[in-house]
């Protein structure tokens, strides 16, 4: 991993996760690319006494001098986390942040993007719209969703939800190069539904690769998948979930408003979502 791309609207939720992108970024001694987009109105020349290039000129000076104001905050805060020596550049853009991104993601060779959720509904959003929710659908890059409680501390378990198929295993793969940078266990859950159709056989022989690795497999039997992960996380104490992305319809069945109480403890857990590839 050399490159994390790190969209931000300076909020506090914003902040907090880039405490993530910074420690992902030192772990694998790579850089982080500080990205703040934004969008021009649409004006009617019939409201406003001036031109449209004076308007977009106001704009774009006011979210330079903004954009040029919050970069040495943005330092403070690697200074107070000791994570200042982390290579950091800073790009300001306008247009649409989906856009921009995935341009951004090509044109840099971004490895992962971490961004901010926010509110009681925060990983909600992750799955059911959202900038960070339309990021895990549309752009295909590892994206780590950082909910506004979660605070940083050392990563000692990562969680990973797995249905035994060659997808899950590239991922795993995957999750475990991040575990060993961190020195964390990496606890696999699978849920064994009655539809679960994969042979022990095939468990045993998809699980070889990762003999000799901090891996843990859990078979937890149970027809309630959703419920299932989340008293895994909790009761495992994952510090990150990672996933792939396979349909989104199962996250957004995993995280209904019916589960708000479920998730009043989840909410505090970063998502790693891993895209499937076509």
């Amino acid at each position: 991993m050399k490159k994390i791309l790190f969209p931000t609207d300076f909020s506090e939720t914003a902040n907090n996760a880039f405490v993530y992108a910074l420690e992902m970024a030192k772990s694998f001694d790579a850089e982080v690319i500080v990205l703040h987009v934004y969008d021009l109105p649409t004006v009617s020349f019939g409201e406003v006494p001036v031109t449209l290039v004076e308007i977009y000129d106001s704009i774009e000076l006011n979210n330079f001098e903004n954009f040029k104001d919050q970069i040495p905050l943005l330092r403070k805060i690697a200074e107070k986390h000791q994570l200042d020596d982390v290579k950091m550049s800073h790009v300001l853009r306008h247009g649409d942040l989906i856009r921009i991104m995935k341009d951004m993601c090509s044109e840099e060779k971004i490895d992962m993007i971490v961004m901010g959720t926010s509110g009681a509904s925060g990983m909600q959003e992750v799955f059911l719209g959202s900038n960070t929710g339309n990021t895990i659908v549309n752009v295909p890059i590892t994206t780590l969703s950082v909910p506004n409680k979660a605070k940083f501390t050392r990563i000692q378990n990562i969680g990973f939800t797995t249905t035994f198929n060659d997808q899950d295993s590239e991922a795993l793969h995957r999750v475990v190069a991040i575990a060993k940078k961190f020195h964390a266990k990496v606890k696999c859950i699978t849920v064994r539904t009655h539809g679960f159709n994969t042979t022990e056989e095939g468990m045993e022989f998809w699980k070889v690769p990762f003999k000799n690795e901090p891996v843990e497999f859990f078979m937890i039997p149970h027809d309630d998948v959703k419920e299932t992960i989340l008293d895994f996380v909790e009761h495992q104490n994952i510090d990150m979930l990672a996933m792939v992305t396979h349909k989104r319809n199962f996250f957004q069945e995993l995280f209904t408003h019916s589960l708000t109480q479920k998730l009043s403890y989840h909410i505090e857990t970063p998502i790693l979502a891993f895209h499937e590839n076509k």
